[in-house]
């Protein structure tokens, strides 16, 4: 490419597929996990109300619910706007050692989601950026849809998948701290924008 869309070492993975004029200035903010295990909830706050403000959203987001000590990541997710509710994670027993997910059960969430996402949503809310998605997966073709539909992108992220989604976005990745008050005012400078 001659013209000033040449790839290069910093251009996003999923950009040298688009066309173009399909390149856009787009806007993906991941919210840094503070280590406390909320960001989740925090990202479901913050849906919630943007909700209540009348915005049109896609995605998912974790549902608060009474944990078994037992079960530190046991997960059930709602998809936006208004469901359904899916458990994500597999019950394989108190000792297990694998990983909990179920990944029938997040492939069912991400169909639920890429059909409600379309040119009229307003942002799309993933509670995490994990493991599934850092290796290609998940949601990850779902992000770069909506990036292709000009819709921002809210991202959960933890400090294992954080330089995997910084590959894949690139420079224009926002880190918001885990606080509504700052992801919020991020989300209506975009909505202003949208």
């Amino acid at each position: 490419m001659t013209d000033s869309t040449a790839m290069n070492e910093n251009t996003p993975a999923w950009h040298a597929w688009m066309r173009p004029d399909q390149r856009t200035g787009y806007a993906v903010a991941a919210v840094a996990s503070n280590g406390s295990g909320t960001t989740g909830l925090v990202l479901t706050e913050v849906a919630r109300r943007l909700q209540a403000e009348g915005h049109r959203l896609a995605g998912v987001v974790q549902i608060e619910q009474d944990r078994d000590p037992d079960a530190l990541c046991d997960m059930v997710l709602t998809v936006l706007p208004d469901g359904p509710r899916i458990d994500i994670t597999q019950i394989l027993g108190r000792h297990a050692q694998s990983c909990r997910l179920d990944q029938q059960a997040l492939e069912d969430a991400v169909g639920f989601v890429d059909r409600s996402l379309d040119d009229r949503s307003q942002l799309l809310v993933i509670n995490k950026f994990g493991k599934r998605e850092s290796e290609g997966g998940g949601f990850r073709q779902t992000i770069a849809r909506a990036v292709e539909l000009d819709v921002p992108v809210l991202l959960g992220i933890g400090t294992k998948e954080r330089h995997a989604l910084e590959d894949y976005i690139g420079e224009d990745l926002v880190i918001l701290p885990d606080d509504a008050g700052t992801i919020l005012a991020w989300c209506h400078s975009c909505l202003e924008k949208h």
